[in-house]
């Protein structure tokens, strides 16, 4: 029988994404923010109630890094206290959750890739409110899948892709941050994850019994690393090849001609923020490829892929068939 998915954040960059994958694994509804707020507990609940999902898919989120500082309480709401409510709801009608976390969760004191073990340590308030989040979820006893992510980019809603091309139309020169390591991870090839791991579960029947044997927190992120001054500068190597009457590329620059011609490294301590960063935030992914065989491409990869310099196949790797 096919199960009803609730999902939510259905505008935004990993959730409209999903909005195209899941009705292949169930019946799909995706409420807006009037149906269901996120900064409403009694809301939550009676959509929750009237919809009785077998599944809800959490990919809504406060996701203002540096406004989270001053708006916490906003933060708070949607990134902890909602996940706390859909956890008590799920728990009612038996239902499991997915649900996206970040690599912010971690202070960046490590040099290696940080697993799912490791030791969370958030240094600025969104971190802090997504932790929170997740561990509302880890100690429900709800079914859940929490997936860690990081520098999330796509064609669609704020983020860094973007911005750069925005800024690469108003700028000759780009002074962009070089001591941050990360992994940028495409917001398509993070929802196609997704859908490979569910599409597991709903078919070996994974219910709340066997279920903690492949739940928990799982870092899903593309392969490689690098840093927001190199990715800058693959952004606008892919941007020179891309037609410009392409729709998503044509809103992002308003139809203007790219006229950057540098990009500068700079220092974190050169461009203070509201919010700090992890100096380092890159993802081991290990666990996802030993308990679903996926893995995501190097960033490097998705991000030609976006600007069309790759052939269409799937960039989620499906390793093994589990």
């Amino acid at each position: 029988m096919r199960p009803t998915i609730l999902l939510t954040g259905k505008t935004g960059q990993v959730g409209s994404e999903l909005l195209r994958l899941l009705p292949a694994l169930g019946d799909v509804v995706a409420p807006d923010r009037h149906e269901l707020n996120l900064r409403n507990a009694s809301s939550i609940r009676q959509a929750v109630r009237e919809i009785r999902p077998g599944v809800m898919v959490n990919a809504a989120a406060y996701t203002a890094v540096d406004a989270a500082e001053t708006q916490k309480a906003d933060a708070h709401a949607i990134n902890a206290d909602a996940p706390a409510v859909f956890t008590e709801e799920a728990k009612k009608i038996g239902a499991m959750i997915v649900h996206y976390s970040t690599d912010y969760v971690f202070d960046g004191s490590k040099r290696e890739p940080y697993e799912e073990t490791d030791s969370a340590n958030p240094i600025n308030v969104y971190g802090k409110t997504k932790l929170a989040g997740e561990q509302a979820i880890l100690t429900s006893g709800v079914p859940h899948l929490i997936f860690r992510t990081a520098w999330i980019y796509g064609t669609r809603g704020r983020n860094f892709l973007l911005t750069i091309l925005r800024l690469a139309t108003e700028r000759e020169e780009l002074k962009i941050v070089c001591d941050q390591f990360g992994a940028p991870t495409w917001s398509r090839d993070i929802a196609e994850a997704t859908a490979k791991v569910l599409a597991q579960v709903v078919r070996q029947n994974i219910s709340a019994s066997p279920f903690p044997e492949v739940g928990g927190i799982y870092h899903l992120t593309a392969g490689g690393k690098t840093t927001w001054n190199e990715f800058a500068c693959m952004i606008l190597e892919g941007a020179a090849h891309i037609p410009r009457e392409v729709p998503w590329f044509a809103e992002a620059t308003s139809g203007r001609p790219l006229i950057a011609k540098r990009i500068m490294p700079i220092t974190t301590a050169e461009y203070p923020t509201p919010a700090a960063r992890p100096a380092f935030s890159v993802l081991s992914n290990s666990r996802l490829l030993q308990a679903f065989g996926i893995r995501l491409a190097d960033w490097r990869t998705q991000l030609r892929s976006l600007f069309g310099l790759e052939c269409s196949t799937p960039h989620t790797i499906l390793v093994s068939n589990l």
